[in-house]
């Protein structure tokens, strides 16, 4: 039975949090009475300001940063929260600043502090893993505390027991690298040298750590000048007004264009992440019963005026791994969670191009109610279980929140789409010194009920791959190869985009390293639309050692000369492939996206030719079709792929929830 979460007591004082924390400190309630008057030109132009410091903030981390994860690859995120700590801005998602009110009273707080923290379990769920760093500067208007600017990202290293800070096998939290709690980094623009030195000196890239440390407090403290002088310039009443028309206009926005589309009732699926890096591969399930209720209750304490809400009750997931799979996720009632999985629900929009100006801030979160299961699963795990992979479990939530979304509005929802993997190489360069260069390449996202889907997108929004050009001039490799990964997205009438692959020769004796999932599981196809093709590495290709590494891999041995060829994820395929139509099969045919022998297999289309000279057998392809139409036996709703089978105990080829 789903139990909502509920704050422990403790013997005495105030609630405590899962991790034993106070949460007796403010946070999420209104600026202004409801109904009050607002301005709204002034809501346009505080809205406007909002986006523009927050750019301006990842534009100078971006800038003077120094590490390839921050300045190049661009996994970092900036954001700005109100003194309730609702986060205003919706570009992205972005850490929590809960755990820094509930250390330090604002009250006590001054004019150039800047405060630090990567503990995941004193983060309020903001944190999922030690290499994301946090950065977070309060703002002030005549004295006080009005709202904050904060940046966090993914650095380089952080310690622990392997380059890079994310061991596939870690079994505790404490092998994964440094861990500090929220701590004060500056002290009214003074910075606090000795726990600088703590932590550069745990690093193994110490330089590029100290440097992006820097170039985020200083952005922050950037920001916090601009929406100090947008306080100056308009007064503090007519701005948090603003704040607040902003967020409640979320709300309405989300109630009657979003889950206006969502048949009142309830909805079970589930899908898994493979492998933990300590146990052998298995269904590590994640469950998501989705309840669409019309009527519910006002709730004042979440903003929640009555009416529709979505109820996500993730009973039924599973244990908390052994290995470092695992994820905080309820914490402030899920909050993080509740920001984190909203996106997926704009796919309900009327059109593409509403669904791309819906952001996602504080104002989705009364919305939304999170149930989560008692401690010890995946999603509520006990310290100190070990995290770094957590991606696994909160990118697959996406896919679990899309797929019962799906099976409530007759799959009108997209496909599933690529998640996170990180890859690299690591050893000592021509002049004896060591590096690591590591990247967050993308896979294709899945298809849409009106399109295929994008090719080797990244889901963390502006991320990309590291340029080629800089990665030869300061790695010891060169990159052969960098392509779209042939036949790898998912057949559908709406194909699934395609991934990445991608060749590396070492010139240097190396490790190769890897955190990634979907090897085995491959993304799945919704409506009669098929799976993508799974992540794939091999080493040495065509050499007498070629070989193909686990998907989860921390020092996996390279010679100087030896290719590394890694394909990333095909995302899935929206409805039958027999019925896309021949000149689109053509068009993939040209562009090399679909080989011949894939045209045939997977979309029953007799080609022959080559790329720009394709010719394509009507009457062949209409008789294929035909006959593959018939020998057909009943097919889930969702197409997991083959390897379902390899780890379902019973070797069956769907879920029991995969069916209408």
């Amino acid at each position: 039975m789903s139990t909502t979460a509920q704050a422990p007591q403790a013997p005495s004082g105030p609630p405590v949090n899962p991790a034993g924390l106070p949460t007796a400190y403010e946070h999420g309630k209104r600026l202004t009475d409801p109904g009050s008057a607002v301005d709204p030109i002034l809501v346009e132009i505080v809205q406007g300001t909002l986006a523009s410091v927050e750019m301006e903030v990842e534009t100078s981390i971006s800038r003077t940063s120094r590490s390839p994860m921050i300045r190049d690859a661009h996994d970092f995120r900036a954001g700005i929260h109100d003194r309730q700590l609702r986060k205003l801005t919706g570009r992205s998602y972005s850490a929590l600043v809960h755990p820094i009110a509930r250390d330090f009273p604002l009250e006590e707080m001054r004019e150039g502090d800047v405060f630090f923290h990567n503990d995941v379990y004193e983060s309020e769920g903001g944190i999922g893993h030690l290499p994301d760093l946090c950065v977070t500067v309060p703002v002030f208007h005549d004295g006080a505390v009005v709202a904050f600017v904060q940046a966090f990202g993914h650095h380089d290293d952080i310690g622990g027991a392997v380059p890079g800070s994310m061991p596939s096998n870690a079994t505790s939290v404490h092998e994964e690298g440094l861990s500090v709690p929220p701590i004060k980094l500056w002290d009214a623009g003074v910075p606090n040298k000795a726990a600088l030195r703590i932590m550069t000196r745990n690093s193994r890239m110490p330089d590029s750590l100290a440097a992006d440390l820097d170039a985020e407090c200083s952005a922050c403290l950037m920001g916090a000048r601009r929406l100090s002088d947008l306080f100056a310039r308009y007064g503090r009443d007519s701005v948090e007004a603003a704040f607040d028309a902003i967020l409640d206009s979320t709300t309405e926005t989300y109630r009657r264009e979003i889950l206006s589309k969502i048949p009142a009732g309830t909805y079970v699926w589930e899908d898994y992440a493979e492998h933990d890096g300590v146990d052998e591969p298995q269904l590590h399930t994640q469950r998501i019963t989705l309840t669409k209720v019309d009527d519910a209750p006002a709730d004042p304490e979440t903003n929640f005026r009555g009416g529709p809400r979505l109820i996500v009750d993730f009973t039924g997931t599973a244990p908390q791994a052994k290995g470092p799979i695992n994820h905080c996720g309820d914490y402030v009632g899920g909050n993080f969670l509740k920001k984190w999985l909203a996106p997926i629900l704009r796919n309900l929009a009327d059109t593409p191009e509403r669904m791309a100006e819906l952001d996602v801030n504080e104002g989705i979160v009364p919305l939304i109610e999170m149930r989560f299961p008692e401690k010890g699963t995946l999603l509520t795990p006990i310290y100190p279980a070990p995290t770094n992979a957590r991606t696994f479990v909160i990118l697959r939530l996406l896919g679990v929140l899309a797929g019962v979304v799906a099976k409530a509005v007759d799959g009108q929802m997209p496909a599933d789409q690529e998640t996170i993997r990180y890859t690299g190489v690591y050893g000592k360069d021509r002049d004896g010194n060591d590096y690591l260069m590591r990247e967050v390449l993308g896979g294709g996202s899945g298809g849409r009920y009106y399109a295929d889907g994008e090719d080797t997108i990244h889901v963390v929004p502006d991320s990309r791959n590291l340029p080629t050009e800089f990665t030869e001039s300061r790695f010891p490799f060169i990159v052969e190869r960098l392509g779209l990964a042939v036949d790898s997205g998912g057949a559908g009438r709406y194909r699934g985009g395609l991934g990445y692959e991608k060749h590396i020769r070492m010139l240097e004796d190396a490790h190769f390293m890897s955190i990634a999932d979907r090897s085995i599981l491959a993304c799945w196809g919704v409506k009669g639309g098929k799976a993508g093709m799974p992540f794939h590495v091999t080493i040495d290709v065509g050499g007498p050692d070629e070989r193909v590494v686990e998907a989860l891999a921390d020092a996996e041995p390279v010679k100087a000369g030896q290719v590394i060829r890694i394909r990333t994820t095909g995302g899935g395929g929206w409805g039958d492939p027999l019925d896309r139509p021949l000149d689109e099969v053509e068009r993939d045919l040209r562009w090399g996206k679909v080989s011949l022998e894939g045209a045939r297999t997977a979309y029953g289309v007799v080609a022959s030719g080559e790329k720009d000279v394709v010719s394509i057998d009507v009457e062949a392809s209409e008789d294929l079709r035909a006959r593959m139409r018939e020998e057909r036996s009943d097919e889930p709703f969702f197409d997991r792929g083959p390897g379902y089978a390899q780890l379902a105990p019973d070797g069956a080829t769907a879920s029991e929830f995969d069916w209408m």
